[in-house]
């Protein structure tokens, strides 16, 4: 039965984002940073004036009810507060039906929508080869949900720390494999992830599951006939077209503040969150010969690093914190997610599709992408540095007063 506790947060979700069906919580990111470091808020015509940090949300609202359950009073979704040990997709998916957290007995695997509404752009992602989470934070709010790193001891790594969703790839990663779309609360990104590890075992996730709110993650797009698209879910407006050309962010961010169209000047490169809601997780390159976004909106065309058609990483205003600084911000891959991988056996190297169109990954603010012929990371990320940008307006977003 429902607790009396439980109704009164229920409806106060209903009250704080009754207007929409899908609000967007804020990012947590509270500070200002320049292609490095952190920096004085910038004042409106300065440079890396309109990040982040700049605009205020949804303040993420969260409340225990002391029964293993956390309640979301910003999206109206409840969630288990322990992830527990690690599960195998089938076991994740299985577990959904059996879970009895909070006497409730309508738990299911969030979708990677759902799930990206606990992201929290305040982490820090650790160097992959480290050892240690000393000093570390998490990119979800620990004051609330269980988190763990990976547990070295057992051969992991710190950053293994990815929870399942169940949202599939329409597609396929790597060479052919069956991908699950999961959230790296250790490293703050969305990847795609094989079902399989490289040694045919059954990969493992963390779980939390979900309750409430079925509308949540469900866009409702409408065509305004101006070149602008409003989603009035979430309450946001965008730009139909994007920027054609690619740029670094500082451009980015300059672009947005200079931009004027359909009669609006407020139009602000999205933060990560946002810019994830616009996202189509039903449709690919592969599968409809198109970016995973609705096909209301136009997406500019890119001959990728394998030398075909594809469609570009997106810009969003987050920074993307790291041990090593603040030199990196978060974009959306909506064509395919590339990285350049070595064959185990042969040492010969190719551009595969590592994580899926629709991850959430972060390049460089500034500098020559040349210099990563072979890309970054443990799988090689694609490094394109320059990418494209879509504008947003409206919403709850609103100005920070410094």
């Amino acid at each position: 039965m429902q607790s009396l506790t439980a109704l009164f947060l229920s409806l106060c979700a209903t009250s704080i984002a009754s207007a929409v069906s899908y609000p967007i919580v804020d990012t947590a990111q509270e500070h200002f940073y320049d292609a490095r470091q952190v920096i004085e808020p910038p004042q409106q015509g300065e440079p890396y004036y309109g990040q982040d940090a700049q605009y205020a949300g949804h303040t993420p609202s969260y409340q225990d009810n002391h029964d293993g359950t956390i309640s979301d009073r910003v999206t109206g979704l409840m969630w288990t507060k322990n992830p527990g040990s690690k599960k195998t997709y089938a076991a994740a998916l299985a577990g959904a039906s059996k879970c009895r957290v909070g006497g409730y007995q309508d738990w299911r695997l969030p979708t990677i929508k759902e799930l990206y509404s606990l992201i929290q752009m305040n982490g820090t992602d650790p160097n992959p080869r480290a050892t240690s989470s000393d000093s570390l934070t998490p990119f979800i709010n620990t004051d609330y949900f269980n988190f763990q790193y990976g547990n070295t001891k057992m051969g992991e790594r710190i950053i293994d720390s990815q929870f399942a969703s169940s949202t599939l790839y329409v597609s396929t990663t790597m060479k052919g494999a069956k991908t699950d779309f999961g959230v790296n609360f250790a490293d703050g990104r969305i990847k795609g992830y094989g079902l399989l590890d490289p040694r045919g075992r059954e990969k493992t996730f963390y779980v939390l599951y979900v309750r409430g709110n079925p509308n949540y993650g469900i866009n409702h797009f409408s065509d305004n006939l101006d070149g602008t698209i409003t989603d009035t879910a979430t309450g946001l407006t965008w730009m139909q077209t994007d920027s054609g050309e690619s740029m670094d962010w500082p451009s980015a961010l300059q672009y947005a503040e200079e931009m004027e169209h359909a009669g609006y000047s407020d139009w602000r490169l999205p933060n990560a969150k946002e810019l994830q809601s616009i996202i189509d997780y039903t449709r690919s390159p592969d599968t409809t010969n198109s970016a995973a976004i609705h096909p209301l909106f136009k997406c500019t065309e890119i001959v990728n690093e394998q030398g075909i058609k594809d469609y570009g990483h997106y810009w969003s205003s987050s920074t993307h914190l790291s041990t090593r600084g603040a030199a990196q911000a978060v974009y959306f891959a909506f064509g395919r997610s590339l990285g350049y991988m070595k064959d185990r056996i042969s040492g010969n190297g190719a551009w595969l599709d590592v994580h899926g169109a629709g991850s959430q990954r972060s390049d460089p603010k500034i500098g020559d992408p040349a210099k990563f012929p072979q890309g970054r990371g443990p799988q090689g990320d694609a490094i394109r540095i320059y990418n494209k940008v879509r504008l947003v307006r409206g919403g709850e977003a609103h100005v920070v007063s410094k």
